[in-house]
C-alpha cells in the first residue's frame, strides 16, 4: 500500500494566546519558582522562535514519499534583524548526537546566527540553508558555523526520505518572533516522543530575584521510557496499567517492530530507550562563557526530575546564551563587559532546573496523538490521569 500523499503543510509559531492544550500550570502541577509572563523562551526579551511543520501521507512507509512527520524550529538569540553575536556555552549530558559548531563556541565564548532544531538526517540542510540565509540578508562574513541540533523522527517519520528542504529551514527563520510559543507536535519536534507518550517541543521561563533576570528554556524531547516518568516527583508507574494507551501499530507491524498491533497485548517489557533531548538555555543576566557553561550544566539536573538518566544511546546536548553585553564580540581593540558575581548565580542555576523540568512536561501535555509510518499511533500524555495521579499523592497545586 502506498501512502496516501496530503498537500505540504507549513505550520509557522502560533500568535500570542494561540496556546489551545492545558500547559502544566494549567492543571495544578506544582512547579516550584515564578515563571515569566509568557512562561516561554521568549519572556527573555529579544528571542524569537520559529516553526516549520511537515505533515504528509500515511499507511506503509515508502521511503522518499512518507509518511512525513517532521520540520524544523529556529531560536534567534537577539531576533533576525540582529547580527550581534551573543556569548554562550555548550555541554553534553551523553554524547549520542549532534551539534554542529560547537567547538568554536566553546573556542570563542560566543554564538553567531541562530540554533535551529531538526531530525538527525537533516543537519546538513539545514546547517547549509542557515548560511544560504545568513548570505542573503546581506552580511559579510568570510565563513560561519551555525549551530543546528538534531534528535531521530525515524520511529514516526521517513527520516531516510529526506524531505526538509532548504526552504522549510527558510521558513522557520523568517517566520521567527516573540511572543507565545506554539509547543507540542510542532517543528523539529513533531516526529518526537517522549516517556512514552507524544513528545516535541515544550518551553518554560522563570524570573529570578534579587536582580529581576529571567530565563527562559526551550526543548526538544524525544527520550525516556514511561516507567522511568517522574511528575512533580511522583512516579508514574504508580498509575495502574490497565486502559493506559500504549504506542501502537494501527496497520500489521513491520519486521523488528519496537510495539504490537492496537488491540493486542501490550509488549511484555518496555523497548530501550532510543531518544535524545535538545535543550536551549537563554537568560539576560550578565553572564560571562564560562558562566554559562556552569549554568548550561544544569538543565541535566531538569531532565533528571522528570526520570531522564542519559541512556547510552541518548543524545542529550544543550547550549546556553546571554542577551546581556550587546556588542560584546568586537573584531579589535576592548570591549567593557559587566558580569554577575559567582556568589549571585545560584538562583540562576535552580531557574534554569526548574524551568526545564516545566518546558518538557509542556512538551508532552501539548502534543496531540499521532500516527505516523507504517501506521504507528502514539498517544499523548492523558491530561486527566495527569491530574489523577497528582490528586492521589496529594500533589495538586490548586
Amino acid at each position: 500500500m502506498r501512502p496516501i500523499l496530503a498537500p505540504l503543510m507549513l505550520c509557522m509559531v502560533l500568535p500570542l494566546g494561540a496556546q489551545t492544550r492545558a500547559r502544566g500550570r494549567d492543571l495544578g502541577v506544582p512547579f516550584p519558582g515564578t515563571p515569566g509572563p509568557l512562561n516561554a523562551i521568549t519572556d527573555v526579551a529579544g528571542v524569537e522562535v520559529g516553526h516549520t511543520t511537515i505533515i504528509r501521507g500515511e499507511g506503509k512507509l515508502v521511503r522518499g514519499q512518507g509518511p512525513v512527520r517532521t520540520g524544523v524550529t529556529a531560536i534567534l538569540p537577539r531576533g533576525k534583524n540582529s547580527d550581534d553575536n551573543v556569548m554562550a556555552a555548550w555541554f553534553t549530558l551523553n554524547g549520542n548526537g549532534e551539534m554542529t559548531g560547537t567547538t568554536w563556541v566553546e573556542e570563542s565564548g560566543f554564538l553567531g546566527g541562530p540554533v535551529m532544531i531538526t531530525n538527525t538526517h537533516s543537519v546538513g540542510i539545514v546547517h547549509d540553508a542557515v548560511i544560504e540565509w545568513i548570505v542573503k540578508r546581506g552580511k559579510e562574513f568570510d565563513w560561519s558555523l551555525p549551530v543546528v541540533a538534531e534528535t531521530w523522527d525515524g520511529t514516526l517519520n521517513d527520516i531516510n526520505g529526506f524531505h526538509v528542504t532548504k526552504e522549510h529551514a527558510f521558513a522557520a527563520l523568517e517566520g521567527a518572533s516573540g511572543g507565545a510559543v506554539a509547543e507540542g507536535n510542532v517543528g523539529g519536534g513533531t516526529g518526537m516522543m517522549c516517556h512514552g507518550f507524544k513528545g516535541g517541543i515544550g518551553t518554560s521561563s522563570r524570573k529570578v530575584s534579587p536582580g529581576g533576570w529571567t530565563v527562559g528554556v526551550l526543548v526538544q524531547c524525544n527520550y525516556g521510557g514511561r516507567r522511568q516518568l517522574r511528575i512533580a516527583g511522583t512516579p508514574w508507574s504508580s498509575v495502574p496499567e490497565a486502559g493506559q494507551p500504549l504506542p501502537c501499530y494501527t496497520i500489521d507491524p513491520p519486521p523488528n517492530a519496537r510495539f504490537g498491533r492496537c488491540g493486542g497485548p501490550p509488549p511484555r517489557e518496555e523497548p530501550e530507550e532510543l531518544g535524545s533531548i535538545i535543550i536551549v538555555v537563554a537568560t539576560d543576566a550578565p553572564l560571562l562563557p564560562h558562566q554559562l557553561k556552569r549554568l548550561v550544566k544544569r538543565a541535566s539536573l531538569g531532565i533528571g526530575r522528570m526520570g531522564g538518566i542519559g541512556g547510552n544511546s541518548s543524545g542529550d546536548i544543550f547550549v546556553a546564551f546571554t542577551t546581556a553585553n550587546p556588542r560584546s564580540d568586537v573584531e579589535s581593540g576592548t570591549a567593557t563587559l559587566q558580569m554577575l558575581a559567582n556568589n549571585a548565580v545560584s538562583g540562576l542555576f535552580e531557574a534554569t532546573i526548574d524551568a526545564t523540568e516545566e518546558a518538557i512536561l509542556n512538551a508532552m501535555l501539548a502534543a496531540t496523538d499521532l500516527t505516523g509510518a507504517d501506521g504507528l499511533r502514539v498517544p499523548a500524555l492523558p491530561h486527566a490521569m495527569v491530574v489523577e495521579l497528582l490528586r492521589k499523592h496529594s500533589r495538586l497545586s490548586r
